[in-house]
């Protein structure tokens, strides 16, 4: 079938998509048929601002839909916005460990980022992350992406998670209050938005390390002004995870 293009690309004088594009419905239809493949559309958003902004808009949108449907409907519940305007971001936290690099945010141990192929995200291990006071907040959080060997660093696991309705929640009024300063350089991997550091504020409960199976002194997290979470710990030997969880 031969599909003729209908839109021409208004954004950028220098744009090289001179001929026009598809409609919008049809790149729907293409990508639905690709099952919303993360790549395909991060490669699409590279042509031009055109299908970046589709891509934002509906490409991404959807993607998030597929691949975590519960979590989005609550997520979006309750008159909460967390994810409007932001679904590049939600997609890329759903798919991809951002890793470290040395003197940057984690400034222990260089591991690229990299993206991953299936990750869990929970809501009950997410409380696990919050002080006892503030767990009326909902926080989902991945299982570690876990890095073994790295030298001295031992297995080293990186989580990340996502804040609902993170502008009223209690954990920022707290960071607010107690003046917690925001990173003066590194920035959320997901969405470019300034962070907290949970480890400085003091904010960072037991219960982290023993749903990670880490070390309880191995272990920090940030949280970004829209309420993305990234994190790094130190990974306990199998058997001694096992028992850390059978205390929690």
């Amino acid at each position: 079938m031969i599909l003729t293009k209908q839109y021409r690309c208004i954004h950028s004088a220098s744009c090289q998509c001179t001929k026009g594009h598809l409609s919008e419905d049809v790149i729907f239809l293409v990508f639905h048929n690709l099952n919303w493949n993360p790549k395909l559309i991060a490669t699409l958003s590279c042509v031009c601002k055109w299908f970046d902004d589709l891509a934002k808009r509906v490409l991404w949108k959807e993607f998030c839909r597929t691949r975590a449907p519960k979590m989005l409907c609550d997520l979006q519940s309750n008159g909460s916005h967390i994810v409007d305007g932001n679904w590049r971001a939600l997609g890329k936290l759903l798919i991809y460990c951002s890793g470290c690099t040395k003197g940057g945010l984690f400034n222990r141990i260089q591991i690229p980022g990299h993206f991953v192929y299936q990750t869990r995200f929970s809501r009950t291990s997410g409380k696990s992350f919050l002080l006892p006071q503030y767990r009326t907040d909902v926080l989902y959080v991945s299982d570690p992406c876990e890095h073994l060997d790295q030298g001295e660093e031992g297995d080293v696991g990186f989580f990340r998670g996502i804040f609902k309705s993170f502008a009223t929640s209690k954990v920022r009024k707290m960071l607010i209050s107690k003046g917690a300063k925001l990173h003066p350089k590194e920035v959320c991997p997901y969405c470019k938005a300034k962070l907290w550091s949970m480890l400085q504020a003091k904010m960072i409960p037991q219960s982290a390390s023993c749903r990670l199976g880490s070390y309880e002194d191995c272990i920090e997290y940030y949280v970004c002004l829209n309420g993305h979470m990234l994190g790094i710990c130190t990974l306990l030997p199998l058997s001694d995870s096992e028992e850390a969880s059978e205390l929690e």
